[in-house]
């Protein structure tokens, strides 16, 4: 279910090492406002989706302090969302609806509560909070490398910043939420494809439309953690940088017709597959040009 622990494409953590390496980092140099969220008002009703995200490609760049770097084209899917919804409530403390089993402090919309909190002083947050209760209406798929919980952690954060008017730019807003989740600055730009590299707190615009794609994400849950583990003890001696210099400039479309292997794409296929054996045979089932999205479990291709 959504809101699981602090983890994404740009790697896996257990500590807050490599999050205040993220947030010391320059998130963005250009386009640094971002595209403004589409946020519905009803009654004081407040709503935001936060979308699914594929990669259309993922290239370990590196390895630093004990963590992977990358370049990846992130796009988000305009059809798969959750929904994140504050609802007039009298709560004695901050209370998160739709999640499931996940514990409380474990969620990443807890988390994004308390970095808020934390950052800005704002009693308002805390105030509104007490008279709201927060919904997630979950659609997005678990363990799948569709970046279900970072979305929801960062749409959690851009409602807040808007229905508690927070004077904070969308980039030290990114920043913040780079401590939360490698994904999560992704999600808080907002835009519909952009390239991802470092941690993934590097996030810059890359001007084209989403693709209409096609997702197909098998009954197996990958653990990010365990994938990445995976690739660095079998294939991190693999890199070889030169093997994808200059995809950053070549729109999704173009990769995804000129490419046909999805190990060639996304170098945590290999190692997914090593982890969880049966994915292959998945592929190996499906028809046409599928693609491996993130550390997975999705597979998605072009619609027709």
């Amino acid at each position: 279910m959504g809101g699981f622990e602090a983890e994404g494409e740009g790697g896996y953590w257990e500590s807050d090492q490599v999050a205040k390496l993220m947030a010391n980092n320059n998130t963005n140099s250009q386009n640094i406002h971002g595209i403004r969220p589409t946020i519905q008002k009803d009654n004081g009703i407040y709503s935001i989706k936060a979308h699914a995200k594929v990669n259309i490609f993922l290239k370990i760049t590196g390895h630093k302090e004990d963590y992977h770097t990358l370049l990846s084209r992130f796009m988000q899917v305009q059809d798969l969302y959750d929904t994140i919804t504050f609802v007039p409530f009298e709560c004695d403390s901050f209370t998160i609806e739709g999640c499931g089993d996940i514990p409380l402090k474990s969620n990443t919309i807890y988390k994004a509560y308390q970095a808020l909190n934390d950052h800005t002083g704002d009693l308002d947050i805390l105030e509104f909070f007490y008279k709201h209760k927060v919904i997630v209406t979950k659609r997005i798929p678990s363990q799948a490398g569709l970046g279900g919980g970072s979305s929801d952690a960062a749409a959690f954060m851009l409602l807040v910043k808007d229905v508690c008017n927070l004077m904070i730019p969308t980039e030290e807003l990114a920043k913040l939420g780079s401590t939360i989740g490698a994904d999560v600055a992704f999600f808080i730009y907002n835009y519909p494809s952009a390239n991802v590299s470092g941690f993934g707190e590097k996030v810059q615009l890359f001007n084209e439309n989403p693709l209409a794609l096609e997702l197909f994400t098998p009954n197996i849950g990958c653990n990010t953690a365990l994938v990445y583990k995976t690739f660095k003890e079998n294939l991190l001696e693999d890199v070889t940088a030169c093997s994808f210099f200059g995809w950053d400039d070549i729109d999704s479309r173009t990769l995804l017709e000129e490419k046909s292997d999805p190990i060639e794409l996304n170098d945590l296929f290999k190692a997914a597959c090593i982890a969880y054996p049966e994915l292959r045979e998945v592929a190996k089932e499906g028809k046409g040009k599928w693609f491996f999205s993130g550390s997975g479990s999705t597979f998605f291709r072009l619609k027709s």
